[in-house]
C-alpha cells in the first residue's frame, strides 16, 4: 500500500498537478492510441507542453503585474480582510484544516485521487451517466480538494468518526462535481469555438453555463426573441479615432491605463516605493504605463499559449475517446477561451466584474460585515474575463458587461457568506470564484442541516443534470462531441 502511495503522490506531485505535463500526457497516449509514428508522438507533445507553458506565462504575469494594485487597495487603505484567491484558499485550508477539525491536509490529496477516478470512472460510463468531459486541470483540482474537504468537514462533522466513509463521501461528490460542471460548458465551448472539441474544467463551470443560458435568454435571440438582432461588441463599428479601439491590443492597452493607472495614481509613489514594487529613482509615469501596457503584452502571450496546444489536444484526444472514453471531450482551463470568440470581450467583462467587485466590498464596509473581502486577480479577471466572452457570443455587448458585474457582486458576497460562515475567513483567504462563491455554498447549507439526506440531496442533484440536458437535446446531445458538423446540420435541419 505504501508503494502505491508513493507512486501516486510522484505523479500527483509532478504531473497531475503540473497542467503542462499532465497535458502533455494526455497528447501522448491520445496519438499512441491513434498509432501514430514515435515523431508524431514526441513532436506533438512538446508542442502541447510548450503551449501550455506560454499560456502559463501569460497568466501568471497577469496576476503578478497587478499585485501592486490589489495589495493596494487592502495596505493602503488598512483594510483587514481576507482575500479571495484559488491560492489565499489553499493555504487558509492547509494552515487551519488541523486546529478546527484535527484532520492532516494529506487526506486532501487522497480526496483528489478518489475523486478524480469517479470523474474517470462516470464519464466511462456515459451511457447509462450522460457525462462526456474529463477534468484535466490539476492545479485546479488540488485547489478544490482542499476547499470541499474544509466545507464538507463542516457541513458533515459526523464523517469524522470514520475516515474511510468521510473519504468516499468526499470523493462521490467532488468527483460528481468535477464531471458535471465541466459537462455543462460543452454546448457553450463547442459553438464558441465552432466545434474545437473541449470544455471548461476550471472554477466557474456552473457560472459559465448559466451565463451563456442567461445571455440567450434575456439579452438574445432565443425563444420568443428568435428575430432579436444581436448586437455582439465585434459587430460594433466606430467612427473616425475611435476606429482604433477595433484593435483588441489598442483597446486593451488604453482601458487599463485609464482605470488601473488612475488607481496607481490614488496608492501614491510614495506606497509603491515602500511597497517595493517601484524604485525611488523610477518615474511614476512610466512605471504606471509599463504596469497597465504588460497587461496587453501577457494577455497576447496567453492566447498565443492557447494557440499552440489546442490543436494538438483535440487531435490527439480523438484517440483516448474512440479507445477507452467513447464520446468524451477534455475539461481544460477557462483561459483558453480567450483565444476563441471577441477579444475585447475579454478585457471589458474583466473590467465590468471588477466593479461589481468592488461596489460589493464598499457594501459590506458600509454595512459593518464581520467578514471583509480583498478582490483576488484570478477570480477577478478569470472568471469575468470568461464569462465576458461567453455572454457576448450569446447576448452581445449588454450581455458581456452586465452579467460579468453581476459576477463580480456574488463572488463577493457569496464568498463573504461561505467562508465567515465555516471558519476560513479567519485564515486569511477563500477560494472565491463563481462556483465556490454561488453553487457550493448552497451545497454546503444542504449538508448541514439535512445531514445524510443532504448529501444525498447534492449526488443525485448533480447526477440529475446531465440527464435533464440529455432529455432536451436526445438527437444532437452525443453528436455535439462525436461530430460537431453533424450536429451544426442537425440544428439547422430542425430550425
Amino acid at each position: 500500500m505504501d508503494i502505491l502511495m508513493k507512486i501516486w503522490s510522484y505523479f500527483a506531485t509532478n504531473i497531475l498537478q503540473q497542467p503542462p505535463f499532465m497535458i502533455g500526457l494526455i497528447v501522448m497516449v491520445g496519438y499512441i492510441l491513434l498509432g501514430k509514428p514515435w515523431y508524431d508522438i514526441l513532436a506533438g507533445t512538446a508542442k502541447a507542453i510548450v503551449g501550455y507553458l506560454i499560456l502559463m506565462v501569460g497568466s501568471g504575469g497577469l496576476v503578478n503585474n497587478f499585485r501592486p494594485v490589489l495589495v493596494g487597495l487592502k495596505d493602503r487603505f488598512q483594510i483587514n480582510a481576507m482575500v479571495i484567491d484559488p491560492y489565499f484558499g489553499q493555504n487558509a485550508v492547509t494552515a487551519g484544516v488541523e486546529e478546527v477539525f484535527g484532520r492532516g491536509f494529506g487526506d486532501a490529496m487522497i480526496l483528489l485521487f478518489i475523486a478524480f477516478i469517479v470523474n474517470i470512472l462516470l464519464v466511462r460510463f456515459s451511457k447509462y451517466t450522460k457525462l462526456r468531459a474529463l477534468f484535466t486541470t490539476g492545479n485546479v483540482q488540488v485547489q478544490q480538494a482542499a476547499t470541499a474537504y474544509w466545507l464538507i468537514m463542516f457541513a458533515c462533522p459526523f464523517l469524522l468518526e470514520n475516515r474511510a466513509a468521510m473519504l468516499v463521501v468526499m470523493s462521490l461528490l467532488l468527483g460528481a462535481y468535477w464531471a458535471v460542471g465541466s459537462n455543462l460548458t460543452i454546448k457553450a465551448c463547442q459553438e464558441v469555438t465552432d466545434g474545437a472539441g473541449f470544455c471548461m474544467a476550471h472554477q466557474q463551470m456552473f457560472g459559465t453555463a448559466f451565463s451563456y443560458w442567461a445571455a440567450g435568454k434575456f439579452f438574445g435571440n432565443e425563444g420568443k426573441n428568435k428575430d432579436k438582432k444581436v448586437r455582439k461588441i465585434e459587430d460594433i463599428e466606430l467612427p473616425g479615432f475611435m476606429s482604433m479601439f477595433n484593435d483588441n491590443m489598442v483597446t486593451t492597452s488604453i482601458l487599463m491605463v485609464v482605470f488601473f493607472g488612475a488607481i496607481l495614481l490614488v496608492l501614491g509613489k510614495e506606497y509603491l516605493v515602500t511597497g517595493e514594487f517601484m524604485k525611488p529613482a523610477d518615474s511614476m509615469l512610466f512605471y504606471i504605463l509599463k504596469t497597465c501596457l504588460n497587461f496587453a503584452a501577457y494577455l497576447a502571450i496567453l492566447q498565443l499559449g492557447v494557440r499552440t496546444f489546442v490543436a494538438e489536444l483535440t487531435a490527439s484526444f480523438q484517440g483516448i475517446a474512440d479507445k477507452l472514453l467513447p464520446g468524451s471531450v477534455p475539461g481544460v482551463d477557462c483561459a483558453v477561451i480567450f483565444g476563441f470568440g471577441a477579444p475585447n470581450a475579454v478585457t471589458l467583462g474583466f473590467l465590468a466584474g471588477f466593479f461589481g467587485q468592488i461596489l460589493a466590498i464598499v457594501a459590506l464596509i458600509a454595512l459593518k460585515s464581520p467578514v471583509l473581502v480583498i478582490c483576488g486577480f484570478v477570480p477577478v479577471f478569470f472568471d469575468n474575463a470568461t464569462i465576458g466572452v461567453f455572454a457576448n457570443e450569446k447576448g452581445g455587448v449588454k450581455a458581456a458587461l452586465i452579467l460579468p458585474f453581476i459576477s463580480g457582486l456574488l463572488q463577493v458576497f457569496g464568498s463573504a457568506f461561505i467562508a465567515g460562515w465555516v471558519g476560513m475567513a479567519a485564515y486569511g483567504g477563500y477560494l472565491g470564484m463563481w462556483d465556490w462563491a454561488v453553487v457550493w455554498p448552497v451545497f454546503t447549507v444542504v449538508m448541514k442541516y439535512l445531514s445524510y439526506a443532504g448529501i444525498a440531496i447534492v449526488f443525485v442533484f448533480l447526477l440529475a443534470i446531465p440527464q435533464i440536458q440529455y432529455w432536451k437535446d436526445k438527437k444532437g446531445y452525443f453528436l455535439m462531441t462525436e461530430d460537431y458538423d453533424a450536429y451544426k446540420e442537425l440544428k439547422e435541419t430542425n430550425k
